[in-house]
Parts: C-alpha cells; structure tokens; sequence
C-alpha cells in the first residue's frame, strides 16, 4: 500500500562542498595583503561562481546531492582554512565517511557528496600564497585545484612545465589551464568520483559566451568592495600584440563577447541585491564587437529607473570609434582607464604597442573630459630605452600637455604568459624565481640602461614626480 504524498519524508540530499577562494599575495615581510574593502572586484571569481551556481541548479552531480557553493576572496576576507576543512569534513562524515584519500592522491570521500577547493583567478604574483592554502586544503583530504592566468600563461607559452607547477602535481594538486565554460561538470564529477586529473588544459578551446552562465557574487562579497562594485566581462580576447600582456595568450585575439540580453539579465540581478556599480573587465570593451548593442541596452535599463554606474577599460583609439565615448557617458561610464603605457615612440614600438599614437593622446583624453569622464591612465617605467633622466623628462612633458586625471604607474614586468616572458625564458635570461615579485611593483629582470637599484629608485619618484 502506498502512503500519501504528505507522509512521505523528502529525499535526503548529501551535499557537494564546493569551495572557491581567490588568493591575495605576499608583501615584501611576508605578510598576506588584505583590505577592509578591495579595489577592484574579482571578475574570475564571479564568472567562476555564476557558473557554480548554474551546475548546482541543474544537479550536474545527482538529484540526490546538493552542491554547496562558498566563495570567499582573501583580498577582503580572512581565510580560516582551519575552521573551513573542518566545516567540509563534518558535512562529508555526516554523510556516507568512505575512506578518504590522505597521502596524495586526488580522492575525495566515496561515501558522501564529496567536496573540491578551487583557488580562482590565480595570478603570478598570487601563485605562491595560492599554493600554501591548496597545501593547507590537501594536506586535510580534500581534493584541490588551482586554476587562473598564471597556469594557463605558463602552460600556453612555454615548453617546459616551471618548477613551481610541478611543485603543486607532485603534492596531488591539479591545475587548471582555460576558461571554465562548458567544463565545470566534468570537474566536479571527477572531483566527486575521487578521480581528478593532473591537468585540465582547455586553453584551444574557447568557448562561446552567448547564454553562457554570467559573473555573479553574492551581495555581502560586492559589500567588500570599494564602492560595493561588482565586476563582469561583456567579453574576452583582444585583436592587439602587445608584448607584455598575457590575455592574448589565455584568452585569445578573436573577440568573443556576451549578448545584450545576456548583459541586462546580469546588470538586473546585481540590481535585485542593491548593487549597481559595475567594473566591466573587457582588456579593451572597445573592441567588444558588440559594445553599441550593450550600451544601447544599459542605457534604456537607467533611462527605466535602473541608477547604474560603470568603469571600463578601452585603448586610445576610442575617440576614432564614432559614437563610442558619448554611448559610453549615457550608459553610466564615469570613469575609464586607458593603457598609455608610454609617451616614447621607440618603446611602445617595442613592445608593438602601435595603436598608440601619442600625437592622438591629448584629443582623445579631451573627448572623454567632453562627456564628464574621468581618465585614468597606467604608465609603464622600464621600457628598454628608459633612463632616470628621459623617465623624469616624459613626466613632466604629460603634466604640461596631457590632460590626464589620475595616473598609475607599473614597473615592466615579464609576466608568464606573456610575449616578452617566453622569449625571454628561450633565450636563458636570469629572472626573479619568486613569483611573489610579479606583481608590477617589483624589479624581475635586468635591464639594459639601469641599474636594479636605479629602476627601483625612479619607480618610486615618478609617483611624488607626477
């Protein structure tokens, strides 16, 4: 006889414990660095967990477990591995206590729903403090995998796998090299199975945006955030070469991008929690083929009543694309930032950087200040031909005749993943081992006219310069 509805208890679900953390670094003491609130929102760590959410919604493990997502980024937040293996344990021996993986491997309980630490949007310079916590995480049984620019750099340029990658397999730590579209499923079901592998290397196929899961963080994340800004990519890759810059290496130079509907259906959920500032990631939203679709539609979401508020990045050929810089002021651009990277010729042509046409610059910063914009512009110290005396004369030639806002400056870096990295490396350059140091703050290599001493110096006083 079978027993009404109304009797029957509802299925016990075992849960998944699905841990993501984006890693802060190192300072020079040792210290890590975090924030009361961050500056800038972690894109990786929102496309990651919007597409968590996604698999957790359509039970990619089984009706019968529930994947719990945590996500936590440490540049705002303390992480207390201690307290988080214990809380992923108590729930994996609640539910089934197989025999856990202890001495390598990549397990996970066989009994349970299982459990996976993710370490999200990891960077170079973040690649040591990432590798302590995943020690931390695997050394208690849970299956762990880094994933983030500085893998997939590593693993799309180089010949050979670097010590520090190889440092993270031999402890039973998997990589994660691409974008996570579309591959997020078989992660977890391996990670489920207890049969993750070494390397997941997605970085020749990458996938199509449109309807794809879109960047989302809960609003107590966004509260973090200076500003309570939330981040998303209206699209990835860029058709530049420059050579220091690592996203035409991970991501590509074939403009992938979003749909507009796709944007509105994000910008209306950030809405729904109180968040309406947003940092669109785009390297370049410039060469998004289909930004006038997008601010098109972010303009009739605040022509609705919607307040919304953006900061973007584009190069400075903006003022040449007709219609660009007024849509971007309509659509809530209040700020953007801009590669200047130098006001030389012969550097910005070494680092083929040719859609940089400093005679363009003052027109171009003018057309921003035209519709209210801020500009805010990076400045790179250490191309080959720079001295003390030429870095100190190109600052005071932009504080007489370019209209810039708000300059930031960085130390060239060979940042893995990167032209000027790979060859570099090819050719047997000594460069800084610790990979703490790349972070643009930092002297990493030799340089032709400088000494370390005097590159370090001038960095320093181009901020009180300018």
């Amino acid at each position: 006889m079978a027993f009404p509805s109304f009797f029957r208890r509802p299925p016990v679900r075992r849960p998944f414990h699905l841990l993501l953390i984006k890693p802060s670094h190192y300072d020079d003491d040792g210290y890590v660095i975090q924030w009361w609130r961050s500056s800038i929102p972690s894109n990786s760590l929102a496309a990651v967990y919007g597409n968590a959410l996604d698999a957790a919604e359509r039970r990619v493990l089984g009706e019968d477990v529930e994947i719990e997502v945590t996500v936590l980024d440490e540049t705002n937040t303390r992480i207390d591995t201690a307290g988080l293996i214990r809380q992923m344990r108590r729930g994996i021996d609640r539910n089934g206590g197989g025999d856990r993986d202890r001495d390598g491997g990549n397990g996970s309980d066989s009994g349970g729903g299982g459990a996976l630490v993710g370490l999200v949007g990891v960077q170079s310079n973040q690649y040591p403090r990432a590798l302590d916590l995943a020690r931390r995480f695997k050394t208690a049984g849970l299956p762990v995998v880094i994933g983030g620019f500085h893998v997939s750099g590593c693993l799309s340029m180089l010949d050979h796998r670097p010590s520090e990658l190889q440092a993270a397999l031999d402890d039973g730590i998997s990589l994660f090299a691409g974008e996570l579209e579309g591959r997020l499923d078989q992660l977890l079901l391996d990670a489920a199975a207890g049969q993750l592998e070494p390397i997941y290397n997605y970085l020749t196929e990458l996938p199509d945006l449109t309807g794809a899961p879109t960047p989302y963080l809960p609003a107590a994340r966004i509260k973090r955030t200076m500003g309570k800004r939330a981040s998303f990519d209206a699209g990835r890759g860029c058709p530049f070469l420059c050579s220091f810059c690592t996203i035409i290496n991970v991501q590509g130079r074939k403009s992938r991008h979003r749909s507009a509907d796709d944007v509105e259906a994000l910008i209306r959920a950030n809405a729904a929690d109180g968040t309406r500032n947003f940092f669109i990631t785009d390297d370049n939203f410039a060469r998004n083929r289909n930004w006038e679709a997008i601010f098109d539609r972010i303009i009739a979401l605040r022509e609705s009543g919607v307040p919304i508020h953006l900061v973007i990045q584009a190069d400075t050929q903006t003022h040449r694309i007709k219609g660009f810089i007024e849509k971007a002021a309509a659509a809530g651009v209040n700020r953007v930032f801009i590669g200047l990277e130098s006001i030389n010729p012969a550097s910005l042509k070494g680092a083929q950087k040719g859609q940089n046409k400093i005679g363009d610059y003052r027109s171009m910063l003018q057309a921003w200040h035209a519709v209210g914009v801020l500009t805010y512009a990076g400045y790179i110290i250490g191309f080959p031909d720079d001295t003390p005396e030429s870095i100190r004369r190109d600052i005071q030639i932009i504080q007489r005749e370019l209209p810039i806002d708000i300059m930031e400056f960085f130390i060239l870096t060979p940042l893995p993943g990167s032209k000027d990295h790979q060859q570099l490396v090819q050719q047997g350059v000594e460069l800084e081992p610790d990979m703490n140091q790349y972070d643009t703050q930092h002297v990493t290599m030799a340089h032709p006219r400088m000494s370390r001493a005097d590159w370090e110096g001038i960095y320093r006083e181009v901020w009180d310069l300018y």
